[in-house]
């Protein structure tokens, strides 16, 4: 025959409260198995998380001066394009004085030319 099991509401009692007493035993044992690796996971994970920002940086400086570089680039190109303008202004400046100073002598000779034949039209009349 079968044995009749009478249980009661104190031995229900007792056997949930003994379950739960042995189910956080056995997460704090295992809590407490896993610590070195969770702590050597920490690390890890600290370690990459530094190697990240490193890099991160690095790329940011980089990038900084590629920016820098090219911002000087563009000044020297302004100042060279500014320096040719500044040389084609006084060249022509230059030509313009030059060929003004050529059409002055030229009408100096001319009336030099004029005051001479003058001069020698006085000469043979004389």
């Amino acid at each position: 025959m079968r044995a009749i099991k009478n249980k009661d509401l104190n031995d229900r009692r007792s056997t949930a409260n003994d379950a739960k007493a042995a189910q956080l035993q056995a997460y704090r044992a295992a809590i407490a198995a896993a610590a070195p690796t969770r702590e050597a996971r920490q690390a890890e994970r600290l370690a990459i998380a530094e190697a990240r920002d490193e890099r991160r940086a690095e790329r940011e400086r980089v990038k900084l001066e590629e920016q820098n570089r090219i911002a000087a680039e563009a000044a020297e190109r302004e100042a060279a394009i500014a320096a040719a303008a500044r040389a084609e202004t006084e060249a022509r400046e230059l030509a313009n004085k030059n060929r003004i100073a050529r059409v002055l002598e030229d009408e100096a000779a001319r009336k030099a030319e004029r005051d001479r034949r003058y001069a020698n039209r006085k000469a043979r009349r004389a």
